[in-house]
């Protein structure tokens, strides 16, 4: 039901590309080799650049559970796979999967980028398009269509991992609880621009983690 949904998400938006960029959500690196979630991600972020429905990659993720920077790590296998360089971006501040669509939506529009899209694996997707529904973000969605992956060679390229490691790493789980870590995943740390809560009940709730709006803004 899953991968059905997935690629019934993926013919609807794949409609509006290429997009300005792709916004990746990072996965916990353990310094030897890539997880099987990194294989998905990384490999269909390629395939979606090669194929030309998107310009750029972003890739979501603070070092979470190990001392390694995910974003870091993944922009350096997709490097590896053939992505140019200027083509990737990293976003190295979300800690939960809500927070890497948002803050990544948050570096997409002042890297200039308009047309943007989640591309992630099926299950992640599935509960992340809900979020972005409830907060009518302007994200299209690209997830993981596993026919398609089937066909691809999702080998391991080799990197080198310098400048991915984040210094006094200490694990999520070691400052936050479950039920904190939680919360986290259900958006309830996002720091939010007050002109990306189209309700007034967002804005309301949300009171004590907004960004004002800028005047430029207000003006428009």
């Amino acid at each position: 039901m899953l991968y059905r949904s997935a690629e019934k998400s993926f013919n609807k938006g794949v409609k509006n590309q290429p997009y300005d960029a792709i916004i990746v959500p990072g996965f916990p690196y353990n310094g030897q080799k890539w997880d099987m979630v990194h294989q998905l991600r990384i490999h269909w972020a390629y395939y979606l650049y090669s194929k030309g429905y998107t310009r750029n990659i972003i890739f979501s993720g603070s070092a979470v559970a190990t001392p390694y920077i995910e974003s870091r790590v993944m922009a350096k296998y997709a490097e590896a796979l053939g992505v140019p360089r200027e083509h990737l971006f990293t976003e190295e501040k979300a800690e939960h999967s809500t927070e890497n669509i948002y803050y990544s939506y948050r570096l997409a529009k002042d890297l200039g980028f308009s047309k943007i899209a989640l591309a992630t694996d099926p299950i992640q997707n599935s509960y992340m398009k809900r979020f972005i529904k409830r907060y009518e973000l302007p994200i299209g969605l690209m997830p993981t269509v596993i026919d398609t992956i089937k066909t691809i060679n999702v080998y391991e390229p080799k990197i080198e991992l310098s400048n991915t490691m984040k210094p006094n790493f200490e694990k999520l789980s070691a400052r936050e609880n479950f039920f904190q870590r939680f919360r986290g995943t259900m958006g309830k740390y996002i720091l939010w621009h007050e002109e990306d809560l189209k309700k007034k009940k967002y804005r309301r709730k949300y009171k004590d983690r907004i960004i004002p709006s800028s005047e430029k803004s207000q003006e428009h």
